[in-house]
């Protein structure tokens, strides 16, 4: 397992990923995914049961990570290919016309890493919750688990299958939320007004767990607390900024979406700590 220090390490590298693949595509989500890649790198760094030499779609023995909110997808690309699923110079062709790295996560044979197609939200937790259940079934004691968006949270799906999964008694799925206040049209609470996350998911059963996801202590206890077998599915509902690590990118929804310039890329670079080499 990586120490604070070494995830650190990765977190600045996936982050400039980021930045580069989105400024070369000249399109994709940066905002969210610079937000959400402290908790990503330790999920795969860290906390998760896994092996790219092995992986297999099944999911048999191996935990399961299911990503909701699709349009992060390049913080996915960029946290698997550091983790050893394809070589990290494929980064480059994020969004080029055949690559395997579309805009949104698409299934291919070819594509190692990837369980489900991301583009329509509100979709990825009712499947994580179902493959959750069949790892009960078969007696496979791995995990389960599944980003959502705090924005995505306003999908009748999602709900939905929180419900669902209560119902079932999946307790080896942990999902987690984004929870930046932020979405395309603006702040979350002036589009839909979703108020406190942590009620909702509380009164539908869910144990609820309140975490910074910028403090890689916080991030790791809230998992440890999540590995609790008690026949709830666990929700963690990491606070978040948007575009973390960029002084300009940073807090706000205007990155949720856009490209950064060359001049803007640059700039961003000489924030971010080169750690592991760029591709």
């Amino acid at each position: 397992m990586a120490t604070i220090e070494e995830l650190s390490k990765i977190s600045s590298q996936v982050r400039r990923d980021i930045v580069r693949m989105v400024t070369a595509a000249k399109s994709g989500h940066p905002g969210g995914s610079m937000g959400i890649t402290d908790v990503m790198t330790t999920l795969y760094f860290n906390e998760m049961k896994h092996d790219p030499k092995t992986w297999c779609r099944c999911g048999k023995g191996q935990d399961v990570f299911i990503l909701s909110a699709g349009h992060l997808a390049p913080v996915l690309y960029a946290e698997l290919a550091r983790a050893g699923y394809f070589p990290v110079s494929e980064l480059g062709t994020l969004r080029k016309f055949g690559s395997r790295l579309q805009g949104h996560p698409c299934v291919t044979d070819a594509l190692p890493g990837v369980f489900k197609p991301s583009g329509s939200l509100g979709q990825g937790l009712s499947v994580a919750a179902g493959i959750a259940l069949g790892k009960k079934y078969d007696g496979d004691p791995t995990r389960v688990y599944c980003l959502c968006g705090d924005g995505e949270s306003e999908e009748g799906q999602i709900w939905e299958a929180g419900m669902w999964a209560v119902h079932h008694k999946v307790d080896n799925l942990i999902a987690f939320t984004d929870w930046n206040g932020q979405q395309i049209d603006g702040p979350t609470k002036s589009v839909t007004g979703l108020e406190d996350l942590s009620e909702k998911w509380g009164s539908f059963g869910w144990d609820v767990i309140i975490a910074d996801g910028h403090d890689y202590e916080s991030i790791l206890n809230a998992f440890a607390l999540a590995h609790n077998e008690n026949g709830k599915p666990k929700m963690i509902l990491f606070k978040t900024e948007m575009g973390h690590g960029v002084d300009f990118m940073a807090g706000t929804h205007e990155w949720h979406g856009k490209a950064p310039s060359a001049e803007q890329c640059e700039a961003a670079l000489a924030q971010l700590p080169e750690t592991l080499g760029d591709y």
